[in-house]
């Protein structure tokens, strides 16, 4: 008996059917490249001297005397650069699954979108706030010149945005919660970045919201291996939050 068949194109099946292959991976492009280049950053980091990692740290900050002078690359170069190298290789892992989970639940470009709105956004409201504060004469001019670099605040983003990931009946706590922890941060921590972190939390979870009402998130269930890098990303934001 002959079995007619039809060859199925990869992209019009949805990564949570179950008539894909148990051992079938899904490609993370965003997730890699973005931790390659990390991983890049941080080796050379490793290699090179104190004062020449000062100097690169500084030179990449979104602190208020670089963006006033237009420097705007800082933007970007900000989110490559983790100052700490003994942190930087505890985070990059658990970084890794924070990626990995958002990119599995809204795809590449939205990862992007999302990470990118939060990382630029936070720096801008905060850098904005520390320009009013050290006008008005309530805050030293030397924060001018912070070190002021790393991924928690698009970190915070796709955690906030994650809400769109979780079960109906939990989103108001996932919000809630998050929202009260990293309200706590800036009690604890008292430094605009705590600030810039609840700021990252609510760009991501109004992200998440859009891409609810807007029915872009997977509506699948988490599987087993997103449950997993669902609790290592929670461990990721408490770290960043409370840290």
């Amino acid at each position: 008996m002959v079995v007619a068949t039809t060859p199925v194109d990869e992209g019009s099946v949805d990564p949570g059917s179950p008539t894909r292959s148990r051992w079938w991976w899904p490609r993370l492009p965003a997730t890699s490249g973005y931790l390659s280049v990390l991983v890049i950053v941080t080796a050379v980091f490793t290699a090179v001297g104190e004062s020449t990692r000062s100097r690169v740290v500084l030179d990449a900050s979104t602190n208020l005397n670089n963006l006033l002078d237009g420097r705007l690359g800082t933007l970007f170069a900000s989110a490559l650069v983790i100052g700490d190298v003994g942190v930087a290789w505890m985070i990059i892992p658990l970084l890794g699954c924070l990626l990995a989970l958002a990119e599995l639940r809204f795809g590449a470009m939205r990862l992007m979108h999302v990470f990118l709105a939060g990382h630029i956004g936070a720096t801008l409201l905060v850098a904005a706030g520390l320009w009013v504060a050290v006008t008005a004469g309530w805050l030293p001019a030397s924060i001018s010149w912070a070190e002021d670099v790393g991924i928690s605040y698009g970190a915070m983003a796709l955690v906030g945005a994650l809400i769109a990931a979780m079960p109906p009946r939990w989103r108001i706590g996932w919000a809630g919660a998050w929202f009260v922890v990293g309200a706590g941060g800036i009690v604890l921590g008292q430094t605009f970045t705590n600030v810039g972190h609840l700021l990252s939390l609510c760009i991501g979870l109004t992200a998440g919201y859009g891409m609810i009402r807007a029915k872009a998130a997977s509506p699948r269930r988490l599987t087993r291996v997103e449950w997993a890098l669902l609790a290592t990303s929670i461990v990721l934001a408490g770290a960043v939050l409370l840290g």
